[in-house]
């Protein structure tokens, strides 16, 4: 008699093993892709200018010294100054070891996003759409990449995104407790996350329910860290952001979806790229409210509206009572709601196949984005690495005029460089000129009577000229300054052995 064989035993084996794989599978892979994303060319850019000022005049031997600097010299909270303080006494304060903890930051991000998608729509699906996007959008890559705060502030306040929705859901005292704690943290990171913790106040007061005492004394306690740093807000008054101003608002409102799109950098990809990112969104979007969306998909869509908008607009708000902090920059944390919106949409249950197709279509797209930035020099941070190799040479009496977002970069790559005062002059046989496109017409000809041009050269848009004398000769600052190469703010920076006196010499 013949033994009967279970209809799986003929299962062919790769459908075994896909029913074999876990339900977390899609997670692990988009964690490995957002590390491979970050770590594999972590150093591959040179720092640009708000990266090199960290080590070069914030970061000090003491903790003490460090928070001064941040008092003096930025305009962020303290917490990511902290903690790269204590990571760069054991790593140092090369690139990659001053840009490695945002890239944890920005790979821990991904499992956060994966349960915001979760909590909002319940779905699979959503939790992929969310992670997906996160790990793989070219702006979130970039401050990943970036050694400064951003990626701290952007899993911050996720993670406060993250607490506040289970909070909502069931107000338990350590729901409560978790939001609290992440949503001082997220305040701690960058003061543009009150436009995204005040609304999740605002929405846990309105349903307290039973546990109203509860949600009160969370919500005070993030309330009272932010009034704690509202002192040292008001003592740093906006160090270092007057280019915001200079820079015209329409120009700034422009970039904001420009930034999500296509990246910090994608301005040179051109309006067609943004354009084809921007309709794979939107016929996702579209497609997912003809569909309709289940209850549950409605208010986690509604949910992630409200947070997506006050991120945004709040800070446009503000510019009708005269506070113009708007940099595009400073809303990449909202992209975090942003991104939760457009992921339940277009992955609601009723769109089915389709709305997956499109979601993965939109991370492609993203992803192609990226990879085009490590890719395409234009596409990069500024090469101030490769500007002091052309400079690195035997030791010469010389002197550096730069742009002003070229000065900490070559403090950085040329130590010990230093800033020459006002007024003074410099006695040296070399003067070399670095910026950018534009140039002056007088771009090349000599900045003083003696010196002639020995090269120019083009770093990635970067360009360099030399000149030397045969004998050192005295140039006054006034001369160096007026004499450069591109219309911005200028820098004169000296060798330690460029003999430097107050008199000025014309």
């Amino acid at each position: 008699m013949s033994a009967t064989v279970p209809s799986s035993a003929g299962a062919h084996p790769a459908t075994a093993r896909a029913r074999a794989l876990p339900g977390w599978w899609p997670l692990a892979a988009l964690v490995i892709l957002a590390a491979a994303l970050r770590f594999s060319t972590l150093g591959l850019q040179s720092f640009w200018y708000d990266e090199a000022f960290t080590p070069v005049h914030v970061l000090h031997a003491g903790l003490g010294a460090t928070l001064r600097s941040v008092v003096h010299t930025e305009n962020t909270p303290p917490l990511w100054y902290v903690l790269i303080w204590g990571w760069s006494r054991i790593f140092g304060t090369g690139a990659v070891a001053l840009r490695l903890p945002s890239a944890l930051f920005g790979v821990a991000t991904v499992p956060v996003a994966w349960a915001i998608g979760r909590e909002l729509s319940g779905r699979r699906a959503t939790a992929i759409a969310v992670a997906a996007f996160v790990a793989v959008n070219p702006l979130f890559v970039w401050y990943s990449q970036e050694a400064r705060a951003y990626a701290l502030f952007v899993l911050m306040v996720a993670l406060a995104m993250l607490c506040f929705l289970r909070a909502e859901r069931r107000p338990t005292p350590g729901r409560l407790a978790a939001f609290a704690v992440s949503a001082s943290l997220a305040l701690l990171s960058h003061y543009f996350a009150a436009f995204l913790v005040a609304p999740m106040i605002v929405m846990l007061l309105l349903h307290g329910g039973a546990r109203r005492r509860a949600t009160l004394l969370a919500s005070g306690a993030v309330v009272l860290v932010g009034f704690a740093l509202l002192p040292l807000a008001s003592s740093q008054g906006g160090h270092g952001a007057q280019w915001i101003g200079r820079w015209a608002l329409s120009s700034r409102l422009q970039a904001i979806p420009q930034y999500y799109l296509t990246g910090y950098s994608g301005e040179p990809l051109g309006h067609g790229i943004e354009l084809l990112v921007a309709l794979l969104i939107l016929a996702g979007v579209g497609w997912g409210l003809w569909n309709v969306l289940e209850p549950r998909e409605e208010r986690g869509a509604l949910i992630a509206l409200v947070l997506a908008a006050c991120g945004v607009l709040l800070p446009i708000v503000l510019l009708a009572f005269g506070l113009d902090y708007l940099a595009p920059r400073n809303l990449v944390a909202a992209m975090i709601p942003v991104s939760a919106l457009i992921a339940v949409l277009v992955t609601a249950r009723r769109a089915g196949r389709a709305g997956a197709v499109l979601a993965a279509l939109i991370a492609l797209a993203f992803l192609a984005v990226s990879i085009d930035v490590n890719l395409s020099p234009r596409l990069q941070r500024g090469d101030w690495r490769g500007v002091a190799k052309v400079l690195r040479g035997p030791a010469s009496d010389r002197v550096i005029t730069t742009v002003e977002l070229g000065a900490a970069p070559l403090e950085y790559y040329l130590p010990p460089l230093r800033n020459l005062a006002r007024g003074a002059s410099v006695t040296v046989d070399e003067i070399d000129e670095t910026g950018y496109a534009p140039l002056r017409a007088s771009a090349g000809s000599p900045p003083a009577p003696g010196f002639q041009l020995a090269s120019r050269s083009d770093v990635n848009g970067l360009i360099v000229y030399r000149f030397v004398s045969p004998t050192p000769r005295a140039v006054s600052e006034a001369t160096l300054r007026r004499h450069v190469i591109t219309d911005a703010h200028p820098e004169v920076l000296v060798s330690p052995r460029a003999q430097v006196s107050p008199a000025s010499v014309e």
